[in-house]
């Protein structure tokens, strides 16, 4: 056909002005068989195993379970009335039954039902699953509360003083003698170097911060500098037994964060933890993709069908507004994941409630099996060295939130945004112009240490993300090694569900997930 043919084809009047390669029946059809396929797909996913560790069952007075919120006696062991009454409501589902859930003072539980959330892209959070936590009295427990405890001592430690600080280099030696301790280590050992770190790849490298927490982002109109409002050092809370005790119980905290007059900087793990005590659902995912889009298209990923393209840019697909909407997407349906798992599987006790019932054993008001590991080592007694109890000192007055530990609600929606970002962007593009805070936190030096990377940068965002909520006392770091993973799950099926919404000639995404291994999703 010659052109003017084509021309005149294209002209040629109808009853509608709509044009293209379908009319609108036939796109009535294929939008329902691609949202059909994609339930199909979901639907014949094989169905994970839910293991637990089966604390709640052993342990009649419910210690080693999540209650906070709920009325508990002197020892702030949970009325066991009250915590049937919690479960039968999650038994049943019924928003009334919630209703009937005896609380202890004025604070409410944190969206329970949330648990039972169905979404419309993506796995449904009940067909995802984690590894059980670890149990009450374990080896692996003990390590984990203690690394929780240290991290509380050297809130005020700035990153950059870690190799010199008498304090990190304590935590170190002493991490390094339990025997089932899971963080990094260089030759079996927890060093300096290693200290408070993640587990993925780029988390050893360079700053302790990610470059994403630090480089000002851009703001549309204006530039944003990272400078965040922290708490003053030595500004713990919970640690006396009656304060810890009425929060247990849900009663408002007597105290109040005091904050340093100047924004600054993250220089330190206090001021990691006030910045996740603040920080809105995805607003790290959202920094870090605002500063990846700067970075121009070397920085995309090569697969970006618009790199190739001589006349079109990438925009509502494979541009900005697509990535802006998937990190927005997979943060919610990350979280609906993890409170499945936090309510209906696991309701693991928070570090907070453990601390109270090593206080306990220490001063012989109870007796709990606590592993000897946690109760020998260096950190319980400078914890009450310090502080005169061996409760957890928490960053926040009013310490955790009202939900279960078990995975980290953060770790969740950071797992599952910068597995999006790892979809769009390059993961080997070196990040311009490193930068390190200074140990004052009031500016930002050049780094001039090994090259940083996009993907190490991901992933050590997406552990100081989760890693933060453990410096400020409220979570354990298998919460974070497990959110991350369930959110970087949520995100994959996402975009398995999308594949087939495409025009584009498009040959898939392809990432490397938490464990190193690389997929495709096309």
């Amino acid at each position: 056909m010659e052109k003017n043919e084509i021309d005149n084809e294209s002209l040629k009047p109808n009853n509608s002005c709509v044009i293209g390669p379908t009319n609108a029946e036939e796109r009535r059809r294929e939008a329902y068989h691609v949202r059909e396929e994609a339930a199909h797909v979901q639907k014949k996913l094989l169905l994970p195993e839910q293991p637990c560790n089966h604390d709640e069952h052993l342990f009649f007075n419910k210690i080693a379970n999540y209650s906070k919120g709920l009325p508990h006696n002197s020892l702030g062991e949970v009325d066991l009335k009250a915590y049937k009454s919690f479960v039968y409501a999650l038994r049943t589902g019924k928003p009334k039954d919630f209703e009937k859930i005896p609380l202890g003072g004025v604070i409410k539980l944190s969206n329970p039902q949330a648990a039972y959330t169905f979404d419309l892209a993506g796995p449904d959070s009940h067909h995802l699953g984690v590894m059980a936590p670890p149990s009450f009295s374990s080896a692996w427990e003990a390590s984990e509360i203690a690394e929780v405890y240290w991290q509380a001592l050297t809130r005020d430690v700035p990153f950059e003083d870690y190799h010199t600080n008498p304090m990190t280099t304590l935590a170190a030696l002493d991490l390094s003698k339990f025997s089932d301790f899971r963080g990094p280590k260089v030759n079996g050992l927890v060093s300096t170097q290693t200290l408070f770190r993640g587990n993925t790849q780029g988390d050893l490298i360079g700053p302790y911060i990610s470059q994403f927490l630090w480089k000002d982002i851009p703001y549309g109109a204006t530039t944003i500098p990272q400078l965040y409002r922290t708490a003053v050092a030595g500004d713990d809370h919970m640690t006396s037994y009656g304060e810890w005790l009425n929060i247990q119980n849900g009663l408002l905290p007597t105290t109040k964060n005091q904050f340093d007059p100047k924004p600054l900087y993250i220089r330190n793990s206090r001021d990691l933890a006030s910045f996740v005590h603040k920080d809105f659902n995805y607003q790290s995912i959202l920094s870090a993709c605002l500063i990846l889009s700067s970075l121009g298209d070397a920085a995309l990923d090569p697969a970006n069908p618009y790199l190739k393209s001589g006349t079109q840019v990438g925009f509502i697909t494979f541009g900005t507004p697509h990535i802006l909407d998937w990190v927005a997407k997979a943060a919610r349906t990350a979280l609906e994941a993890g409170w499945f798992q936090k309510f209906l599987v696991h309701r693991r006790l928070r570090p907070e409630e453990f601390g109270g019932r090593v206080h306990n054993q220490l001063t012989g008001a109870s007796s709990y099996p606590i592993n000897p590991e946690l109760l020998n080592s260096e950190v319980v007694s400078q914890v009450h060295s310090k502080f005169g109890t061996y409760l957890l000192p928490q960053a926040y007055p009013e310490g955790c939130p009202t939900h279960p530990s078990f995975p980290a609600g953060h770790a969740c929606m950071v797992g599952a945004g910068v597995t999006m970002l790892k979809a769009f962007f390059n993961e080997s593009f070196v990040i311009p112009n490193p930068v390190v805070a200074s140990s004052d936190g009031l500016s930002l030096l050049p780094f001039t240490g090994p090259s940083l990377m996009i993907g190490g940068e991901l992933n050590k965002l997406a552990s100081n993300i989760a890693l933060g909520r453990d410096a400020a006392g409220v979570h354990w770091r298998s919460d974070g090694i497990e959110g991350l993973k369930l959110g970087e799950a949520v995100a994959i099926g996402i975009i398995q569900d999308y594949r087939k919404t495409y025009n584009e000639y498009f040959n898939g995404f392809t990432l490397t997930k938490f464990d190193g291994t690389t997929i495709k999703i096309g």
